[in-house]
């Protein structure tokens, strides 16, 4: 698939993978939009991109905010005159007992991985629409099985796996893709101290990338390889790694023997 002339909208894509995935569509030839609260950080990631030649348009905006999102849609569509894909990347994750996550905790995390993209996908969905377009959702393996000390992140996720399968659903007759991306950890400088002001009360494992989850970190260049596939092949899931499948079956075919797996994945008794 050519993606000259594309149009790509990332939010998170100042940083991690949503960088990563900018930087993939960019050396495909689309232009990409990338969208982010920080604006120092933002421009420096765009001048970086712009390096290869790459065509990046900064945004700044707080995608919490309902105004803001129709603003950065409404630029994009001014500046390109179409949108082609949404990759909504925007996301936290989070280090509690479940039984001390408050209603409140609860409340901000929704705030930040759930309702921007309900808020995002909304205001794209007319403009996806004339374009056949995609919505990416990225997810989590937290999206479809749950592990220790992960506060509201899986409810979170759970949800977002929901809204994208109705999505997908209701969206198909209209021409629009849905693809909804469950990763688990990607690599990343900060992983084993990002956490270090969220543990306490909780088992030093609770520091490191997934919880303690013993799976390899994955690399973020071959991931957004993976995810370009996917938008490409119009799939509906994309699980990385895909054995994570098995686990996923088996918690609703049989949940308490997944369980066990859990515990020994997470080296807890």
């Amino acid at each position: 698939m050519h993606w000259t002339n594309k149009v790509i909208i990332v939010t998170g894509g100042s940083a991690g993978l949503g960088r990563t995935i900018a930087q993939h569509f960019a050396n495909r030839g689309a232009s990409v939009v990338i969208v982010a609260r920080g604006q120092e950080r933002l421009e420096r990631t765009a001048e970086i991109l712009r390096q290869s030649g790459a065509c990046i348009t900064p945004l700044v905006a707080d995608v919490t905010q309902n105004e803001q999102v129709d603003r950065i849609i409404a630029q994009t569509i001014e500046k390109y005159g179409r949108m082609d894909v949404l990759v909504n990347n925007v996301g936290q994750s989070d280090r509690q007992m479940i039984t001390d996550t408050t209603v409140d905790d609860f409340r901000k995390l929704f705030e930040i991985n759930f309702w921007p993209i309900v808020r995002c996908t909304q205001s794209a969905i007319k403009h996806l629409e004339r374009t056949s377009g995609s919505i990416v959702n990225i997810g989590s393996l937290a999206s479809k099985s749950v592990g220790f000390h992960l506060g509201a992140y899986p409810a979170t996720k759970f949800a977002l796996a929901a809204y994208s399968a109705q999505l997908r659903l209701e969206l198909a007759p209209k021409g629009i893709h849905v693809l909804l991306v469950c990763p688990g950890t990607i690599e990343r400088d900060d992983a084993g101290s990002r956490y270090d002001n969220k543990i306490d009360n909780l088992p030093e494992s609770a520091r490191q990338p997934g919880a303690g989850l013993r799976l390899s970190a994955l690399n973020g260049k071959k991931v957004a390889k993976q995810i370009v596939k996917a938008i490409e092949r119009r799939q509906a899931e994309l699980v990385v790694p895909s054995t994570a499948k098995l686990l996923f079956a088996l918690s609703h075919l049989a949940p308490q023997w997944a369980d066990v797996i859990l515990r020994k994945k997470f080296n807890q008794q």
